[in-house]
């Protein structure tokens, strides 16, 4: 499967990303995993937003196992297998304007961790949600590692163990989704696209960069970088 598969476009200050395999459920293979990240990555610097969506039906029932590299050793399992996903999730996290998921349909183990990623996820009232990995005895530790901030732990233990498909208003009551929407989810995202685009880039940034790095930090540490960002904000206006 072609890396092509992964689709970007710039519409104003909205970088767009979709993953472009709507015959097969939009199931990332790992040549499309790097696509995406490097997409990630490479938005412009003057958009003011990512909008990452599935074509087709589903948002991404997963990861394609079809063409994976064989791998002999602990350490080749890492590099090849582990890391390109992992590195997914950074790009994401590194992404200095937010990004915004709009999930169709299903969202299955690496979708719905990527869903989950997202600084904003958009679903319609239909989308459906599951880490099933349990199903082969595997555990999502990667998975978990991207939803850790996102979701309780007592939820995101129910996920996985129960190996339960949630419906989208479940996903948002444990911080999985953060809003549910009547019909297409990609068109119920362009309202809040377009208050992000209608945004000044430098207020987008810091609000990211705060929400990133606060949680890891104690109460004098956050005040303070609270206080740098809103300084460096106003400077720059009235530069």
């Amino acid at each position: 499967m072609s890396a092509a598969a992964i689709l970007t476009s710039l519409d104003g200050a909205v970088a767009r990303i979709v993953i472009d395999r709507a015959e097969r459920g939009n199931l990332l293979t790992l040549d499309m995993v790097a696509a995406l990240t490097a997409a990630v990555r490479a938005v412009p610097a003057d958009a003011k937003a990512v909008h990452l969506y599935g074509a087709g039906a589903d948002f991404c029932r997963g990861r394609d196992p079809s063409g994976s590299p064989q791998t002999a050793t602990a350490l080749d399992v890492r590099e090849r297998l582990i890391a390109p996903i992992l590195l997914l999730y950074d790009a994401i996290a590194a992404c200095p304007v937010p990004v915004v998921a709009s999930v169709n349909g299903a969202a299955r183990g690496l979708g719905a961790a990527l869903a989950g990623a997202c600084d904003v996820t958009i679903a319609c009232a239909s989308a459906r949600f599951a880490l099933p990995e349990m199903e082969k005895d595997l555990p999502p530790t990667l998975a978990l590692s991207a939803l850790l901030r996102r979701v309780p732990t007592k939820a995101l233990s129910y996920l996985v163990l129960s190996l339960e498909e949630i419906d989208a208003a479940t996903a948002r009551d444990i911080g999985l989704v953060s809003r549910v929407v009547e019909g297409d989810a990609v068109a119920g995202a362009r309202p809040l696209l377009g208050t992000l685009a209608s945004r000044s880039r430098a207020a987008l940034v810091a609000v990211k960069d705060y929400l990133r790095a606060a949680p890891d930090l104690g109460p004098q540490p956050r005040r303070d970088l609270a206080a740098n960002l809103l300084a460096c904000v106003l400077s720059s206006r009235e530069a």
